[in-house]
């Protein structure tokens, strides 16, 4: 069991930063994939930015330029670094671990992320 906690989410201008965190306390952080995903209303969860055990990291269309992922294992938490936000960035926000090995993946609660002036 991999419990995730997002952080970070919340009302930011157009132009502007946010940082999001999740913190998977208690895990064997290390090994698994973490994933950023975000869903507008009504829409079908998107992926937005991945990054692996060795530090690679891939990026989907919404998230190629703006954002960067980054992960720090010895405080076992994934970053999103989401730079010159729009307001179609306007989403709630999840984190998400695959353990290496592992057909069964844990997904965190979400963040809202609202831009808008």
């Amino acid at each position: 069991q991999v419990q995730l906690v997002e952080s970070g989410g919340g009302l930011v201008q157009p132009g502007g930063s946010l940082r999001l965190s999740c913190a998977a306390p208690g895990s064997a952080f290390s090994r698994n994939l973490m994933r950023w995903y975000r869903q507008h209303p009504g829409k079908q969860r998107e992926w937005v930015a991945s990054i692996a055990t060795d530090f690679s990291t891939r990026y989907g269309d919404s998230g190629k330029g703006r954002f960067t992922i980054s992960r720090d294992n010895a405080k076992n938490t994934v970053y999103l670094q989401m730079n010159t936000l729009e307001p179609e960035d306007t989403a709630v926000y999840y984190c998400n671990a695959l353990p290496l090995g592992s057909l069964l993946d844990y997904w965190g609660r979400g963040t809202q992320v609202t831009v808008s002036s």
